[in-house]
């Protein structure tokens, strides 16, 4: 009977400290679905298989979806195998010969990285996947406009690109580039810059820009889904939340296509995900908010 006692108290014991050691777990991030549901990482991959292309938003500074963007291709690689590429916000189209140099092997790391513009914080942030990328012999597309004709814009609208000359013009996509003032992310832009001038520049061709970069980086995903590649793609967040953005001109350019979305958000709590992130993505990667930055 004491046996019988001591082995119940013992089970006891070990049940009472799993349960204690469960409330102190500290996940370093949560997967939901665009309706609020918790979903297991595998089960989220089930779906980025059957996609054309997966826009992953980022938030350009969080260590957990950079280390998740890296996960992701590798696993959609070990499916598509050849039938596979990565596009990337982070490299502007006019850097993709010396990015298909490196990639190739015919260019030291060091000039890849002098001459490819990178953002500062590639080291760390994005060189795992383009290292990734070259040992895995897949292509990496340079998505992003180059930022002066970006800049061009901003300055005076869409207009001024009609000067660009037929070789800068194979760097951003085909005019005249379509915008839709009234999408929700773009009248949000409006919103945060008035309807005054920004400085010199006109409130309307700062959200013109973004549009020409939005629409640049669908242009690029679709000449590899055309030519027969399912596409994972690297941004920041703004460019695809609310299925907007890269999403609305994929769209236009190819109404079949199957996209789906990533965004990642910050919250305090990972167990429910709040309102305002519901419907931001198809999947949404949480991650807490003392999260420790990249930069």
């Amino acid at each position: 009977m004491m046996r019988y006692s001591l082995l119940t108290l013992l089970l006891l014991m070990l049940t009472t400290g799993i349960a204690a050691a469960t409330d102190k777990d500290k996940p370093a991030y949560q997967l939901f679905t665009a309706k609020g549901k918790a979903i297991r990482y595998g089960n989220m991959l089930e779906e980025l298989e059957k996609a054309d292309v997966v826009l992953f938003g980022e938030q350009h500074n969080d260590p957990i979806a950079h280390w998740l963007q890296l996960e992701v291709a590798k696993d959609l690689h070990k499916v598509h195998q050849k039938n596979f590429a990565i596009g990337a916000e982070m490299f502007e189209a006019d850097v993709q010969l010396v990015l298909n140099e490196y990639l190739a092997g015919q260019a030291p790391e060091n000039n890849f990285e002098q001459e490819a513009r990178p953002w500062p914080n590639y080291k760390t942030d994005y060189k795992p996947v383009v290292r990734f990328a070259k040992d895995a012999g897949i292509p990496l597309v340079a998505t992003n406009v180059p930022r002066r004709y970006a800049a061009m814009v901003s300055g005076g609208s869409l207009k001024a690109l009609e000067t660009v000359s037929e070789d800068g013009r194979r760097f951003f996509a085909p005019l005249p580039v379509k915008v839709d003032m009234t999408l929700p992310g773009y009248k949000n832009m409006l919103a945060m810059f008035g309807n005054s001038t920004h400085g010199n520049t006109k409130s309307e061709n700062i959200v013109q820009a973004q549009a020409l970069k939005d629409a640049t980086m669908a242009h690029f995903i679709l000449q590899q889904v055309n030519s027969g590649k399912k596409m994972l793609h690297l941004n920041g967040a703004y460019h695809s939340d609310n299925f907007e953005g890269i999403g609305w001109y994929l769209k236009q350019g190819n109404p079949q296509l199957k996209t789906l979305t990533i965004t990642t958000v910050l919250q305090e709590d990972l167990e429910k995900l709040t309102d305002e992130n519901r419907q931001k993505a198809d999947f949404i990667l949480v991650v807490p908010a003392s999260m420790t930055r990249t930069f």
